[in-house]
Formats: C-alpha cells, sequence, structure tokens
C-alpha cells in the first residue's frame, strides 16, 4: 500500500511543478536569459576594462621614453601623448600623466601650466595621496624664491605632517622659505633637526649640515 500512496505523492508534486511551471516558466526562462547575460556583460566589461588599461599603459610608457630623453630633447614631444593618457586613463594614470605634464612645462619654462597642474592634483580627491603630496611639494618648491609666502606654507603644511615619508623634504623647503623671510634661527633649528634625522634622505642630511654652515649653525 505505501508504494502506490508513494506514486500519488509523487503524482501530485508532478501536477504542482506543471502547474507552477506554466504559470511562471516565462519569467523563470527570463530570468535565467537575465542572469546569464549580466554574467556575460560583466565578464565582457573586466576583457574591455584590461585592453583599455594595457593601451593606456603603453601610451604613458611611450610618453615616459620622451621625456625622459636627455636634457635638450624636444621633451614636449610627450605632451600630446599625455594629454591622451590624462583624457582617457583611470585615475592614476590620469595623476601621474599630469605630473608628468606639469614636469615638461616647467622644463620648458611654462612656470603657470606646470603650477596650475599641480595645483589641479593637490586638489584632486580622487588622486592617491602621496601623489598629491608630490604635486604640493613641486608647486612649493619652485615658488620658494619669488612665490606668496603663504600659499607656499599653505602647500607645505599638509606635507610636513608627522609620519609622511615626504615630510624631510618638505621641512627642507619650509627652511629655506624661512631663510628668504629672514627667520634665520628658525630655519637653523629645521635644519640642525634635518641634518641628525635618520629617517631623512641622505641627501637632505646632506644639504642641511651644507647649509648650516654657510648660515653659522
Amino acid at each position: 500500500m505505501s508504494d502506490i500512496f508513494d506514486e500519488v505523492d509523487e503524482e501530485l508534486r508532478a501536477d504542482k511543478m506543471r502547474k507552477l511551471l506554466q504559470r511562471y516558466g516565462g519569467l523563470l526562462v527570463a530570468g535565467a536569459v537575465l542572469m546569464t547575460a549580466a554574467v556575460g556583460g560583466w565578464e565582457a566589461w573586466k576583457a574591455y576594462s584590461a585592453r583599455e588599461t594595457a593601451r593606456v599603459a603603453e601610451l604613458y610608457i611611450a610618453a615616459a621614453k620622451i621625456a625622459d630623453a636627455p636634457a635638450g630633447s624636444d621633451r614636449t614631444a610627450a605632451k600630446a601623448t599625455l594629454d591622451k593618457v590624462i583624457a582617457e586613463g583611470g585615475a592614476g594614470y590620469r595623476t601621474v600623466a599630469r605630473l608628468r605634464t606639469a614636469a615638461i612645462a616647467a622644463d620648458a619654462g611654462q612656470a603657470d601650466q606646470a603650477l596650475s597642474l599641480w595645483d589641479a592634483v593637490a586638489n584632486d580627491s580622487s588622486a592617491d595621496p602621496m601623489l598629491r603630496d608630490i604635486a604640493r611639494l613641486h608647486w612649493a618648491t619652485h615658488e620658494i624664491d619669488k612665490g606668496d609666502a603663504a600659499q607656499v606654507e599653505n602647500h607645505l603644511r599638509p606635507v610636513t605632517a608627522p609620519g609622511n615619508p615626504l615630510r624631510p623634504l618638505a621641512e627642507e623647503a619650509q627652511a629655506l622659505l624661512d631663510l628668504r623671510l629672514g627667520k634665520k634661527d628658525t630655519a637653523r633649528d629645521t635644519l640642525r633637526r634635518l641634518s641628525i634625522d635618520t629617517t631623512a634622505p641622505e641627501g637632505v642630511r646632506g644639504r642641511a649640515n651644507g647649509l648650516l654652515a654657510q648660515i653659522g649653525g
């Protein structure tokens, strides 16, 4: 008898399944199609994104080779390619391309353009914090001799924060600005600290000692 009941139960379940499929089968098929399309679309997007990243990387490398040419070469020829990277690349490549373009402009004596590009990177919240600090440092060092002192200090202040790997360079720049402003004692204190700072690059320590010798420290 149990076999008969089992068969009847199976028939009932099969009947319910047929009715469900008749009612919702179209939706189930549509859902499966959409799911497949979504997975396929995501895979296609990843492939496209990888190709685009590789293409932009090649553009940047080509531009960098021109920009790294010996002094006296036409480095400005790299600008058109870097502009393309800025227009088409992701946040990382866009930022380093702007920094490289600023350096080319500075070398070519186009100070206003270089300063504008450095400022753009420094104020770009989507850019890597380290690259933003590099832009601030470049802006400040190019304005130490003649720029507005308050603006130079504003650019240096975030970079002199404790723990910032660029801090020694920023403090060196601040000391040079203090010397320009006649704050000799303040500059001397900073240079003394840098001269014995084992976390500072050797070049920074050496320059600090050299300046101290000149100003009597």
